[in-house]
């Protein structure tokens, strides 16, 4: 059961990941996009990530998963901000459609 449970969230993380990459297709413009890839690698690894951990089960791998996991939702949003702030403040323009 906790294999089945698994391996549908792993496909619902592939899904999350799917549709963001469409929506780094749809939008035009910089920020916009940076948003929607800045999603992706939130959801969708924190999403494939916990399907990997119930696949597992607990152990020792899946503690070293979970740390990872933690620091990659601390460290993501700071360096999204980071790379969308040098663009802003480098006078990075969006183009007008």
């Amino acid at each position: 059961m906790l294999d089945f449970l698994g391996t549908l969230i792993i496909v619902l993380g592939l899904v999350f990941i799917a549709f963001g990459i469409i929506g780094i297709y749809k939008f035009k413009n910089f920020y916009p996009r940076i948003l929607v890839a800045s999603k992706i690698d939130t959801v969708g690894y924190i999403t494939l990530m916990t399907g990997v951990m119930i696949k597992n089960g607990w152990s020792f791998f899946s503690l070293k998963v979970l740390i990872i996991v933690i620091l990659m939702v601390i460290v993501n949003p700071l360096v999204t901000h980071s790379i969308a702030r040098s663009a802003y403040y480098s006078g990075y323009k969006v183009r007008k459609e």
